[in-house]
């Protein structure tokens, strides 16, 4: 980021990226194209220019809780995902099970089951996977049921009560994000990369995606880890696995990074938080269906993909169908498989390195992924803060062109767009990559022994 400071420039990008969030937040449905794509466009340029044109700390982290706030009383436009939201908080408040039918099984959806009065024929309509079982864990059920059982009438209401607690989730990743960065000797105004990227704040605050909960929680670890706190680091990691599973893949890279000891422990102590939050829940049914539910992701479901979507069109011209059932197993395998290569092969690993390991390893996964929704990159534009690399941010920022596929009721994605946001990510890579090149050259020639 540059050290340069213009406050005219910069407080006339804060105006054009508080008038894109408005825009997106009241008057933008989401099969409007055009117009999405026309003010995420308008909130990236206003979004580098206001890391060109570095903002004082302070300011940075105010016009943050300025545009989150925008988005308090909006009801969702661009994801109909709270509905389902509202379905199993309903049965979480009823003291029901949401991970043991799905909704098509309650008499709303003509299956027999009788549920709370909440689960109605109308709420049943918007669901977008009334055929599904639930794959939101124990911290998102929490919440969901928190909200109806305060405003169990108030759809609106329920929509503030989740916003209230992804505020306070962003609140502690702001407050970690800077503290870490000064840890780690780091300007804190990169903080900044992940604060106001107009993706971020309209995919957490605006869409309630629970990649808030898992950022905070993640940070929340590492900064209690550079403290020496072995077991709440665990359970705050824990906290962020409550609410989606992919931190998972950090723990790897924490082998090299504490004793075999320390390792136990941290296990241990992560393993029992886990249990416990899903303890309400068990049954002997839950792991059959959580494991439905990642049968589908893995073999079904396909959007936005990159290395997945290459093999997909081989696989068609080999056999003439898709080939997602054998790719899906195989890809998940190589993600699996190349994090471990990275945990053997990191050079030096150390607590300051491990956002830039864990970047990697999330990167390589949901570059292998079947599936790439724009809010699952969210924690890789977190993790950039660590690093000099910006293809997470310009990968973020590209992903909003996958809403095209939302323009008509068919959900029909054009591959051309999705070439082009990977041809973006690529080229910034490339850029990223010859940077960091270029800079360990310099580091090089001015070491003593080089001199």
């Amino acid at each position: 980021m540059s050290t340069r400071r213009h406050p005219a420039l910069s407080a006339a990008a804060a105006l054009l990226l508080v008038a894109t969030q408005l825009g997106l937040a009241y008057y933008t449905p989401r099969a409007h194209t055009p117009q999405l794509l026309l003010l995420f466009g308008l909130g990236t340029l206003a979004y580098v220019a206001l890391l060109h044109y570095r903002l004082p700390l302070r300011a940075g982290l105010l016009l943050a809780l300025l545009l989150r706030l925008l988005w308090l009383p909006a009801t969702p436009a661009l994801s109909d995902d709270y509905h389902r939201f509202r379905w199993d908080g309903a049965l979480v408040a009823a003291g029901q099970n949401p991970f043991l039918h799905r909704p098509d099984e309650y008499q709303a959806g003509g299956g027999g089951l009788t549920g709370p009065l909440q689960l109605t024929s109308q709420l049943y309509q918007h669901l977008n996977s009334p055929h599904y079982y639930s794959v939101y864990p124990p911290v998102c059920q929490a919440l969901f049921g928190l909200a109806v059982r305060l405003f169990p009438a108030s759809e609106l209401a329920q929509i503030i009560v989740l916003r209230l607690a992804l505020l306070l989730a962003e609140a502690a990743t702001a407050l970690l994000l800077v503290r870490l960065l000064r840890r780690f000797g780091q300007p804190p105004e990169r903080a900044f990369l992940y604060l106001l990227h107009p993706l971020v704040v309209t995919e957490l605050m605006g869409n309630l995606h629970f990649e808030a909960v898992v950022i905070s929680g993640v940070l929340g670890a590492l900064w209690l880890l550079t403290r020496g706190r072995l077991r709440w680091a665990a359970g705050a990691l824990a906290l962020g696995v409550a609410a989606k599973l992919t931190p998972l893949l950090a723990l790897p890279l924490l082998l090299r990074r504490l004793s075999w000891r320390h390792t136990m422990l941290f296990g241990l102590a992560l393993g029992a938080v886990l249990a416990a939050a899903f303890l309400p829940f068990a049954s002997a049914a839950l792991l059959r269906n959580i494991g439905r539910s990642l049968d589908l992701y893995f073999h079904s479901f396909e959007f936005n993909a990159s290395v997945y979507y290459l093999l997909r069109a081989i696989g068609y011209r080999l056999t003439g169908y898709n080939e997602i059932a054998r790719l899906g197993t195989g890809l998940a395998a190589a993600a699996a498989l190349g994090v471990l290569l990275l945990m053997v092969l990191e050079h030096r690993p150390t607590l300051a390195t491990l956002p830039r390991a864990a970047l990697l390893a999330f990167t390589l996964y949901y570059l292998l992924a079947t599936t790439v929704h724009p809010w699952y990159l969210t924690p890789l534009v977190a993790l950039s803060c660590f690093t000099d690399w910006r293809y997470p941010a310009a990968w973020a920022a590209l992903a909003t062109l996958s809403y095209a596929a939302y323009r008509t009721a068919a959900y029909q994605e054009n591959l051309g767009l999705v070439a082009l946001e990977y041809l973006g990510v690529l080229l910034v890579a490339l850029w990223d990559w010859r940077r960091s090149r270029a800079a360990s050259r310099a580091e090089h020639l001015m070491t003593p022994a080089a001199l």
